[in-house]
């Protein structure tokens, strides 16, 4: 697997697939790139997409320092650099829309066009998920835990017909140091006051019934990035971009067939 190096001597491994002009796709807190295996083929129609695994995850290096969305979005420039990609198209889920803002706030001129599924501005205008959820995420039964995800990430039916595995549930390969500082990223990140100097062209997406990273967010979003375009995906949950699929896949084509 190809790696690139970053300024600060950590090998980041980096997927590229299809042919086309480049779209990043950038995955969940403590998630490697088979996050984006279920769905990345649905672009090569139009684009070629590059995916990462972050530092902590997948074959990557696992530094022990701290991380943080910022430092994410770095990683990713020594991957375009590597690649010779001045600019590509970005889209990041979860925590990756986390570092696709930081991406385009820090390195405008390295995205053509942003889209933001499922995430969140952070800090103290952000809307974090209820206790309950908090909750259930955090019990002493492991399994338990296991399930209350996959209920956040999809629906019902969608669980009864889809058996897994299931790509979405973290690297498991991860140490624990690493999982703690993706989980110190995404809490750290906080890019209100940035926001509205995005000038790229930006489409956020979320699912309509998303409580792991509340709907809410979205309009958040959207009205502080100028020109922003906004689609609520109704009945989804947190892995809409899975679950709903062709909706979410036509949304993300469309918009860069017309804004790129």
């Amino acid at each position: 697997m190809p790696h690139a190096k970053t300024p600060d001597g950590v090998a980041i491994a980096y997927q590229l697939s299809g042919d086309g002009p480049p779209l990043v796709l950038l995955a969940g807190q403590a998630n490697n790139h088979h996050w984006w295996d279920g769905v990345r083929d649905d672009f090569h129609v139009a684009r070629s997409t590059v995916t990462i695994d972050y530092r902590g995850t997948g074959a990557s290096d696992a530094p022990s320092t701290p991380y943080s969305t910022a430092l994410f979005a770095r990683d990713v420039v020594a991957v375009l650099d590597e690649l010779g990609v001045d600019r590509a198209d970005v889209y990041g889920t979860s925590m990756g829309g986390r570092v696709a803002q930081r991406l385009a706030v820090d390195h405008p001129g390295r995205v053509r066009s942003l889209i933001l599924g499922c995430t969140s501005p952070g800090g103290r205008h952000g809307v974090e998920r209820d206790r309950d959820v908090r909750r259930s995420l955090a019990g002493p039964d492991p399994q338990k835990s296991r399930q209350a995800l996959l209920e956040l990430m999809y629906t019902p039916g969608w669980l009864a017909s889809h058996p897994g595995p299931y790509r979405v549930l973290g690297d498991p390969s991860m140490s624990p140091h690493a999982r703690r500082q993706h989980l110190a990223a995404s809490d750290g990140h906080d890019a209100w006051d940035a926001l509205p100097g995005v000038a790229a062209p930006t489409l956020v997406l979320h699912g309509g019934d998303d409580l792991l990273n509340p709907a809410a967010n979205a309009p958040l979003l959207a009205g502080r990035i100028p020109h922003a375009r906004m689609e609520i995906i109704p009945g989804a949950r947190h892995a809409y971009f899975e679950e709903f699929r062709e909706t979410a896949g036509s949304l993300v084509l469309d918009f860069l067939d017309r804004e790129v």
